[in-house]
């Protein structure tokens, strides 16, 4: 044997990790990636935005002046004789919107807006008109729940 000799220690095999962190740690994407940043809060459509709102004040969650600044033309007072009843509470959880549909008018300054209301097992329907303003902010001109609008001041 030659005066060099090489010492080797055995070699064990090392768990396959991602580089800087344990193993299943490793971020997605191509490898030496940085994670995905969050993508900015999606901004809801105006009939969407005005559902929920409306949801709000008919379940009890908001009083009705919550809506002064939204509404135009009789939806306030629509709202100031369909809100005390709360005809959206439901007993169980809260009233969910799950689905909110809109025709716009062809010069895109009114839309017709109707919603589906999960209150518990029961299913309610809301329909609304929204006009386009002057200042483009859309507000609120007309409510009706399930065919209770302006006619369910006049019983």
């Amino acid at each position: 044997m030659d005066s060099y000799t090489a010492t080797t220690r055995p070699r064990t095999p090392r768990p396959r990790t991602a580089p800087g962190g344990p193993a299943g740690t490793r971020p997605r994407g191509g490898a030496g990636t940085h994670p995905r940043t969050p993508a900015p809060p999606r901004t809801l459509p105006p009939h969407t935005v005005f559902a929920e709102r409306l949801l709000a004040v008919l379940s009890g969650e908001r009083p009705v002046h919550w809506m002064l600044g939204h509404t135009v033309g009789e939806a306030y007072e629509q709202l100031v004789h369909l809100a005390p009843a709360t005809p959206l509470r439901s007993l169980g959880p809260r009233p969910v919107l799950r689905r909110c549909s809109v025709q716009l008018d062809r010069h895109r300054t009114a839309m017709e807006a109707f919603a589906s209301i999960a209150t518990g097992r029961r299913v309610r329907a809301m329909a609304f008109r929204l006009e386009l303003g002057t200042d483009q902010r859309w507000r609120c001109a007309a409510v009706e729940l399930d065919g209770l609008g302006v006619a369910a001041r006049h019983p």
